[in-house]
Parts: structure tokens; C-alpha cells; sequence
């Protein structure tokens, strides 16, 4: 789809969406430039290690995840970045945060295709996964990072 395209589609959109999708924009591409640190000074911005939030959520705080989900989803297909699952995973988590919505990120390793090392990054807000199901079944847990954070 061309760049003009793709520009007439977003403005389709109402204006709630289109905020939307550029905080996730904003937010990936912020969650990008961390991977330039050390895992290590960044890991205390995930959460609580080893700590997991209820798997409980209210409808509302549901339907707001969803939202983000599908949103970080569609506008990380569209970056000129890389934007693989920690960053998604990330950029959700911020966006959840900043409404006060708790989530827990996982990270997890496994073996690819070929039988090499491979990891992969989750989130979790109550029941729903809004980042990385796709493949997490194949990866072992090693740390998650509890993020309840509640602005109220």
C-alpha cells in the first residue's frame, strides 16, 4: 500500500483511533531505543521481578487492553524500525500504565527451527494476553516483571 494510501486510511479513522495509534507509534519507537541499554538498567522500568498481577481484570479495564493490543499490533507492521515482541510487549505495557491498568511481561526462551537459542517477550493484563500469544506456548518462562502500577 502506498505511503499517500495508508495516510487517507488513518485519516478515516475517528479521533480517539488516531490518537491511539500515535501513542503506540510514540511508544514503540521509544521501547525501540532501550534496546540499546543493557537489559540490566532497564529491567527495574518492567515491574516487580518474579511477580505476577491477578489474572482478574474489570470489563472496562479489558476493553481498554484489547484496544491497545490491536493497536500496538497494527501500528508495528508499519514502523521502518524493527518492532518484535519485547518491544510490543513494552510499548503495551506503557500504554496499560498510563491509564493505571495492571499488566505482567514475561520473558521466555526456547528453541527455534533450527534447534538454536530463541527467546521471546508477553504481556498479560488480567486474563488477556495482549502481546506475544502467538508463540509463547513454545517458550519456558525465565522471568517476569509485575507491573501494577495504578494511577488511582
Amino acid at each position: 500500500m502506498s505511503l499517500l494510501r495508508k495516510w487517507n486510511r488513518i485519516w478515516t479513522l475517528d479521533g480517539e483511533t488516531r490518537l491511539l495509534f500515535a501513542e503506540a507509534y510514540l511508544y514503540l519507537g521509544w521501547a525501540r531505543i532501550l534496546l540499546f541499554f543493557p537489559f540490566s538498567r532497564i529491567a527495574f522500568t518492567l515491574g516487580a521481578h518474579m511477580k505476577e498481577t491477578p489474572t482478574v481484570a474489570s470489563v472496562e479495564e479489558a476493553r481498554v487492553a484489547r484496544r491497545i493490543s490491536a493497536a500496538v499490533q497494527c501500528v508495528s507492521r508499519h514502523t521502518f524500525w524493527e518492532s518484535k515482541c519485547f518491544v510490543r510487549a513494552i510499548s503495551c505495557q506503557r500504554m496499560l500504565r498510563r491509564r493505571g491498568i495492571s499488566s505482567t511481561l514475561y520473558l521466555g526462551t526456547g528453541r527455534d527451527e533450527s534447534g538454536g537459542l530463541a527467546a521471546h517477550a508477553w504481556l498479560r493484563s488480567g486474563a488477556l494476553y495482549v502481546s506475544g500469544r502467538e508463540e509463547m506456548h513454545r517458550f519456558t518462562v525465565v522471568g517476569t516483571f509485575a507491573d501494577s502500577n495504578h494511577n488511582s
